[in-house]
């Protein structure tokens, strides 16, 4: 499970979504796409290896897909994911 979540955090995409998802409520694939500025089919893609990796959950909800942090992601996993959202921002902040 460390690999596949490393590897669904390695896309700059998935990492973006990761810190839209990290405030704790659900998010839809539209918005997703807005704030990240994807297709759906990409957006869908990302969110679906995401899930693979037991990174976030769905809910579907009529037409719409909502995404949210998995919440029994085990504890050495969201250990991981922190370490790579405050890497990522440190890089931003770094190249800004």
């Amino acid at each position: 499970m460390v690999l596949s979540s490393l590897a669904a955090l390695a896309e700059p995409t998935r990492l973006e979504a990761m810190r839209l998802l990290e405030d704790g409520s659900e998010h839809c694939v539209c918005e997703l796409m807005a704030r990240l500025d994807a297709t759906q089919s990409r957006m869908s893609r990302h969110m679906k290896v995401l899930k693979q990796a037991g990174l976030v959950t769905d809910r579907r909800d009529a037409q719409w897909v909502r995404y949210r942090l998995n919440p029994d992601m085990p504890a050495g996993i969201r250990a991981i994911v922190a370490a790579a959202l405050a890497a990522s921002a440190d890089g931003e902040r770094s190249a800004a």
